[in-house]
């Protein structure tokens, strides 16, 4: 299978809000880049891998034995000749380079609107960068009827040969485009799709479909073989994430600017290093929820399902300024998605404070973290990047560790040795056995007699244990305590599982609201059966007064008869 870089390339450049990310995501089968009606939404180029179908003819029509060609797909930010903002600048640059580097570009234009000189400038100035030989075509976005042909053809008057008429909304014009760009990049083919034979078609795609489940079949092969790494790199906004990215990539793959909120899509590039292949993931910065701005909204959406997919977060924290309660926030996405942690101190170079002020301080509101490694780092000044390589490697080695069944019960057995299991109300709590049933990160099962009398305290002690004799460094090790008559972990539905020192994602934190509920709750029991006992005593109280009140007028009355 080729590599990425020996793919061809099909950049998608145009002005902004022509529809190059829906065209992106259209080609590519699915959604990638974020869209919407906001001008300026994609800022970073967005890459992904797509095939293209072979092209059949009518009178070869019941062939459909070839297999389809990869290319890779480039989507860009819009480009604005006129525009003075330092960051969409920034942008064209990119998008101009992006078409430089192309074996095939396609300029996108808003058919809603008449030929414009903006778009012929622009169209011309690609022209002059890219090579002769590179194909371009002029993608005329919008058309939704034939109605609309007839204003669209003015845009014949730019001078391209090959233009052609689509609507992305409704999927109108795509298999003409994409005849068109298979037989641009791959000339030795002489058939064609033939778009009004849909029994051809759906033949082609179900040949797609088992030619890229044998593709993702092989790429997963070779993705274990390779010790591919994903990386997610999170933090808040304008904490240098996107600055960290240029420095481990050493290329300015992403666009970085003072403006806080620059990343909206996550951008991902790969190296290899000491034999391993690390993919590291820019994310959208996450700000409070009552801060959030339009798009970002999406992008923290995106930021969730990037670290579902990674082994490793990089923790970016500003030490430009003092910490904030944002950042322990930040923290639960790792906790919540089982990731190993490396918590980087950038901008060291104009830290606010010395390293014991500052490391006094995230001891005293990290005190969760205290099993991940900390970096001071610069991404500006390139301080610590090549340390901060050497550590993914290190901390996705205690990812992924297997520890031995007999070592694991030897190190519990010394523990329980050295601090005896508290018992539960005088009887005795016993640990039969542990093994590792998951890596990953690791996750460990305990046998025990009483799986559910076991304090957290304890857990806590054995994961200490289990971290000094492994070196477990920067990963979360999942405890799971379960009764001997179960099967599986998953069998037991009392299953009490602890990872770094806080419970797993799988459990349920009480939440403020269920907490005052449950006070609210018990306050009421409380009233009431206090109400009832004074119910229950207040017949008593009566018959005692009345008892007294008798005495009293039979003293008084003898007291009379005597006088």
């Amino acid at each position: 299978m080729q590599s990425l870089a020996q793919l061809p390339k099909i950049a998608i450049i145009g002005r902004p809000n022509v529809g190059k990310s829906c065209l992106f995501n259209r080609l590519a089968k699915q959604k990638i880049a974020i869209t919407s009606d906001i001008s300026g939404t994609t800022r970073d180029t967005n890459y992904t891998h797509i095939y293209l179908l072979p092209q059949a003819s009518k009178q070869n029509s019941d062939d459909t034995t070839q297999n389809p060609k990869s290319a890779l797909l480039i989507d860009t930010g819009g480009i604005e000749q006129k525009s003075k903002d330092e960051l969409f600048l920034q942008v064209g640059q990119k998008a101009k380079q992006a078409s430089k580097q192309a074996d095939l570009v396609l300029y996108v234009v808003d058919g809603q609107n008449p030929p414009n000189d903006e778009d012929r400038e622009i169209l011309y100035e690609i022209l002059r960068l890219k090579d002769k030989k590179t194909p371009c075509f002029l993608v005329v976005n919008k058309i939704d009827s034939d109605a609309q042909n007839e204003g669209a053809y003015a845009f014949y008057e730019f001078g391209v040969q090959e233009v052609f008429f689509i609507s992305v909304a409704h999927n109108r014009g795509i298999t003409t485009l994409q005849n068109a760009m298979f037989s641009a990049l791959f000339a030795n083919t002489n058939e064609a799709i033939t778009s009004d034979d849909e029994d051809i078609l759906a033949g082609l795609q179900k040949d797609l479909e088992n030619q890229l489940e044998k593709e993702s079949s092989k790429e997963s092969e070779s993705s274990q073989e390779n010790s591919q790494i994903k990386i997610g790199i999170i933090g808040r906004v304008n904490v240098g994430k996107s600055s960290l990215l240029n420095a481990l990539t050493q290329k300015e793959r992403a666009i970085v600017s003072k403006k806080a909120g620059t990343t909206i899509d996550p951008v991902d590039e790969s190296i290899e290093h000491r034999g391993k292949l690390l993919t590291f993931i820019d994310t959208a910065g996450i700000r409070k929820r009552g801060k959030i701005q339009q798009l970002e909204k999406f992008a923290l959406d995106r930021t969730n399902k990037i670290l579902a997919q990674s082994d490793i977060a990089l923790l970016v924290l500003d030490v430009s300024e003092r910490l904030c309660e944002l950042d322990e926030r930040i923290f639960s996405l790792t906790q919540k998605h089982a990731l190993g942690v490396i918590v980087l101190w950038n901008k060291w170079d104009i830290k606010y404070a010395d390293f014991k002020t500052i490391n006094a301080e995230f001891e005293r509101k990290f005190r969760f973290l205290e099993y991940a490694p900390k970096l001071t780092i610069s991404a500006k000044n390139k301080r610590h990047i090549n340390e901060l390589k050497d550590k993914i490697i290190e901390i996705y080695q205690n990812f992924s560790l297997r520890i031995p069944t007999a070592k694991l019960n030897e190190t519990i057995a010394k523990a329980i040795q050295n601090h005896a299991i508290p018992s539960d109300r005088g009887k005795l709590v016993k640990i039969y056995y542990a093994t590792q049933y998951e890596s990953a990160p690791p996750q460990i099962a305990l046998i025990s007699n009483r799986p559910n009398s076991i304090h957290f305290s304890y857990k806590r002690y054995l994961i200490n244990c289990l971290r000094e004799e492994f070196s477990l460094s920067g990963v979360p090790l999942i405890l799971s305590f379960r009764d001997k008559n179960a099967k599986s972990p998953k069998d037991d539905k009392d299953n009490n599982a602890l990872c770094a020192e806080f419970d797993t994602p799988q459990a349920t934190l009480p939440t403020p609201q269920s907490t005052l509920q449950a006070t609210r709750t018990n306050h009421a029991q409380s009233k009431k059966s206090t109400t009832a006992k004074s119910h229950a005593t207040k017949p008593y109280a009566t018959n005692s007064r009345a008892k007294s009140k008798k005495s009293f007028l039979s003293n008084s009355a003898k007291k009379s008869s005597k006088r």
